[in-house]
């Protein structure tokens, strides 16, 4: 045998033939093909490295260009001379295959522009963007960050913030205030890890309110993988799929109207394989078809190569294969998303033929049945066949066929088939033959066909099935339903085969349901043949689930529906039961009301009432048998009932109070399931308490819960009445109740007198002053500041409630000149402040604890405890003397001794561990702490002092009560 192939060796064309041993290798394949890369400018790594996993069979032009362990490797490399595409040549004697096409790309990143970026001013409740607008870059693939005010403050993306990772622009939905600040665009590129930062946006909200964003497919139902974000601004679909594009639109409103905008989304796919070629053997002279087949959006163009040269046949196919054709083949589809390979290798061959690695067998049929005996010799071109039966030669009549392939086919099968076969095989190249031999054996019966039944769900019924066979085959009985095998084990809590002898294959069926019913078939078979019996199961149970649900006409508050009935499963249909859902319902499915009240079974209409206007809905309907209920039917496709006057009034009418000249107007909005219609908003009417003519005004947010009313001329604390009632675009509805409300009072117009104050500490102040007589004071704000490093803008500021006339300043610096004001306020606003007054805190307390110097037992529970004197520095205040607190240790609380000398006795009433602290006390406040652990057991009490850091001895003291003898141990710390 020889394989026989055109080479492409070192760019010249070689006819090779290799024996059958010698042919064990294969064409050239990539484990690893190159990727595009990207070289930054201003990388400090003058080079560039492309990965291969074969050693590419290219010239290399200049000194830039060098192989390092079968890597291209690009020396100081420069834009102007490579940048461009490079591909990896591999070739052997079976062929040749090229690489992917890699790029090789130089990256930078500018700085953006210097110029000062404008204010952007946009009202409160509408959206803002702010635009990046990157600077000069490569690659285009970039992403964006944005901080507000000073790094690393960054704008944290949610429902309300969106960053496009396309243009960089930040998209707000309904700016709030907090959203107030200076903004500044990070352009980052991964590519050559590298991040520019913009100038700053100064963003200014202005007071507004504006309605939700409504989002809608203009060809269609919106897509079910899509979400809202940003308060409706920003439409997001995930998982995108071909279906989903189509022309999007959003609709804005507010109380000057509406405005759309539409946007069509194309989907578009990367080339991917549908039917890929492989590696393949095939017979000279005979026909063949590479398969390659791609799909992608826009379709791909299909290219190939033939040991690296290109083919401009549109499909590889052979019509008589020739040692020419083969070689290695390379399929290439390609749109403007990108390129994929397939390579595989076509290897041509002829051989006389050979039974030696599939001879004929010995095989076994059953008597009466049919048997085909294979001749599957190794041969190309396609042998000659021909078949004997011992000595004689055999020939195709009513009962003996040899077919095309070469198999022998046997049928109506006796004993006297049996005997010895040998099949024949013979082309221009050689001939060879195969013996094998047939056996012949007694035929399968059936003696026990399965009978018909009729049940009920839930209960157990048998399917009866035995069968004769010959005696030396095992037979194995198989049950199907509706042609499908039914797996006995995975569907044992239905199924169980009885076991009652080998020839007896009876089916027990357990708790049957619906899908249960079917023809069943059983078939016994041992290795040789097989016979089957079949019987019908009819299972009566609960009705199917009804078809085609619709609506057929519908009011504000009904609607008609019309279905087809579903399967009755052997069991009258009694009634119906139609149930809806809504958008407000969360998938839950209520009873819904219907005319007439009972819907027969007979029934394939009913009107459903007491619905909402203007609201969607879906219904299913249940059918019910004496066998129980059905499953539902598929929901109807959604449809809104008419639209009409709103009937719903908001309620909770009230406010008041705002800043002065304004009346404030708050209620609860209406639910939107009563909106009844398009275009709802709200209908706002006041009038001062003894006044004649209402004022009417429209608020067009459906969602808005307040109304403020600004005139100059309202006076202050003035009683008005006040109703609030909805409307749609098919009219108004009913008035709120009315209530009574106050405009706003005016702010406190004096400032406090008489403000006063003293330092507390070195960090703490009071101040105080004369409560303003004014009754329309809720409380007083107080500032404080250092003066000269502070500004008046940089003011800690504390609020006290309106019956108070003092407060603590904490958190002052010590030594430190402070300037204090003091002003009313209420709703309305701030007051005057009143006259300055300068505090000056006290110095610092000592900054240096106390140096405990000894201790000592004075009997069995008192301990002395003594200290050497704080000095303070200069700029400290003087010591008024020292603080001692002593607790058990684990406890929070303790006993505090104030002391003038330097020592103290400390009395111990039980045994434990106790903490001991000691400080100085100044003016300025208590200074730093000196702390000793000291453990009282007992029969011995073991004294442990804790030493300054910049003492290394401890002294331990052991007290024997008994003997009254005590023990000193000084250690040397290391």
């Amino acid at each position: 045998r020889w394989i026989c192939f055109t080479a492409l060796l070192f760019n010249r064309v070689s006819f090779v033939c290799l024996s059958a041993e010698e042919a064990t290798g294969y064409g050239p394949v990539f484990e690893e093909q190159p990727v595009d890369t990207i070289y930054p400018e201003e990388s400090p790594e003058a080079k560039i490295t492309m990965s291969f996993s074969l050693l590419p069979a290219v010239g290399l032009p200049s000194s830039h260009y060098s192989l390092v362990g079968g890597n291209l490797v690009i020396s100081n490399p420069i834009k102007t001379k490579h940048v461009g595409q490079y591909f990896c040549f591999a070739t052997n004697i079976y062929g040749t295959v090229i690489s992917r096409e890699a790029s090789v790309q130089f990256g930078y990143l500018d700085l953006f522009s210097s110029e000062e970026r404008e204010s952007v001013y946009v009202k409160e409740g509408q959206g803002a963007v702010l635009l990046c607008a990157p600077p000069p870059h490569h690659p285009d693939e970039l992403s964006f960050r944005w901080i507000l005010n000073e790094f690393p403050t960054f704008i944290p993306l949610d429902k309300r913030r969106f960053v496009s990772q396309i243009t960089g622009n930040l998209y707000i939905s309904k700016v709030d205030s907090s959203d107030s600040g200076n903004y500044s665009c990070i352009a980052s590129s991964p590519s050559i890890s590298k991040s520019v930062f913009s100038n700053y946006i100064p963003l200014v909200p202005l007071l507004f309110l504006v309605s939700p964003i409504r989002w809608k497919k203009l060809d269609g139902q919106l897509p079910p993988n899509h979400e809202l974000r940003m308060s409706g601004a920003h439409l997001h679909l995930y998982n995108v799929q071909f279906e989903d594009a189509g022309s999007f639109q959003c609709e804005a409103v507010n109380s000057r109207g509406k405005d759309y905008h539409a946007a069509r989304v194309s989907v578009e796919a990367f080339p991917e394989w549908v039917e890929q070629m492989s590696s393949t053997e095939q017979d000279l002279s005979r026909d063949y078809t590479m398969p390659c087949v791609a799909s992608g959006k826009p379709e791909p163009r299909i290219r190939w190569l033939k040991n690296g040269q290109l083919s401009h046949r549109k499909e590889m196919r052979f019509s008589s294969l020739t040692f020419d054709d083969s070689g290695m083949y390379q399929c290439i589809a390609e749109n403007h998303h990108g390129v994929i390979y397939a390579t595989a290798e076509l290897r041509v061959y002829a051989c006389a033929p050979t039974f030696e690695h599939n001879p004929v067998k010995r095989v076994m049929a059953a008597k009466n049945g049919r048997v085909v005996i294979e001749c599957r010799p190794k041969a190309a071109p396609k042998p000659s066949f021909s078949w004997s039966k011992d000595t004689e030669l055999l020939h195709n009549h009513t009962r003996v066929f040899i077919w095309e392939d070469g198999s022998l086919e046997i049928r109506n099968v006796t004993r006297a088939d049996e005997g010895r076969y040998t099949c024949f095989a013979e082309n221009d190249r050689g001939k060879a033959n195969s013996t094998g031999s047939l056996l012949v054996t007694e035929s399968t019966k059936i003696t026990l066909a399965p009978s018909n039944a009729d049940v009920k769900v839930g209960e157990n019924t048998r399917m009866q099935c035995a069968a004769s066979h010959d005696a030396s085959l095992d037979i194995t009985f198989v049950w199907s339903l509706d042609g499908r095998v039914i797996d006995l084990h995975k569907e044992s809590h239905h199924y169980e085969r009885t076991l009652n002898g080998s020839s007896n294959g009876e089916l027990l069926i357990k708790n049957l349901q619906l899908k249960h019913a079917g023809r069943y078939t059983c078939t016994a078979q041992t290795p040789i043949d097989n016979v089957t019996a079949a019987a019908h199961l009819v299972v009566r149970g609960p009705p199917g689930a009804p078809g085609g649900v619709r609506v057929l006409n519908k009011t504000d508050k009904s609607v008609t529906l019309q279905w087809s009935r579903g399967a009755d499963n052997h069991n009258p249909i009694s009634k119906y039961t139609i149930q809806y859902r809504d958008s407000f319902s969360e998938d839950v499915w209520k009873n819904a009301t219907t005319s007439p009240a009972d819907v027969e079974g007979n029934a394939e209409m009913a009107t459903v009432v007491d619905l909402f206007p203007w609201i969607e809905y879906e219904f299913r309907v249940i059918a019910t048998s004496t066998l129980g209920k059905g499953e539902p039917s598929s929901p109807s496709p959604k449809d809104k009932t008419l639209e009409a006057f709103p009937v719903v009034a908001p309620s909770d009418v009230g406010g008041g109070g705002g800043t002065s000249r304004e009346l404030t107007i708050t209620w609860t909005p209406v639910q939107p399931q009563y909106y009844y219609g398009p275009d709802f908003g709200y209908i706002v009417a006041f009038k001062p308490q003894d006044g004649a003519q209402w004022m009417r005004v429209t608020v067009a947010d459906p969602q808005a819960k307040h109304y403020i009313h600004r005139d100059p001329s309202i006076p202050p604390m003035t009683e008005y009445q006040v109703k609030v009632k909805a409307f749609n675009g098919k009219g108004e509805g009913p008035f709120s109740l009315t209530a009574a409300i106050y405009s706003a009072q005016d702010a406190p117009s004096e400032a406090p007198g008489r403000v006063d104050g003293k330092a507390l500490s070195a960090t703490d102040a009071i101040v105080w002053w004369l409560p303003l007589s004014q009754g329309n004071v809720d409380g007083y704000q107080v500032k404080y500041w250092r003066i000269p490093d502070d500004s008046e803008g940089g003011a800690e500021t504390v609020v006290v409630p309106g019956s108070e006339n003092h407060t603590r300043l904490e958190s002052m610096k010590p030594d430190s000149h402070y300037l204090v004001e003091v002003r009313g306020y209420n709703s309305a606003g701030y007051g005057p402040a009143s006259e300055h007054h300068q505090i000056h805190t006290k110095k610092p307390p000592p900054s240096r604890a106390p140096k405990i110097i000894g201790q000592k037992l004075k009997s069995h529970s008192v301990v002395n405890i003594a200290w050497e004197h704080v000095k303070p520095l200069a700029n400290e205040a003087a010591i008024e003397g020292y603080k001692v607190l002593y607790r058990q240790k684990g406890h929070s609380t303790g006993t505090l001794y104030t002391t003038s000398k330097q020592y103290i006795d400390l009395p111990f009433h039980a045994d434990g561990n106790y903490v001991v602290e000691v400080r100085a006390h100044s003016e300025g406040g208590d200074g730093a702490v000196a702390q000793i652990n000291i453990n009282i057991t007992g029969n011995t009490r073991i004294h442990h002092l804790l030493i300054n850091s910049d003492h290394w001895t401890i002294k331990i003291l052991f007290f024997f009560p008994q003997s009254n003898s005590k023990v000193y141990l000084r250690e040397k710390l290391t």
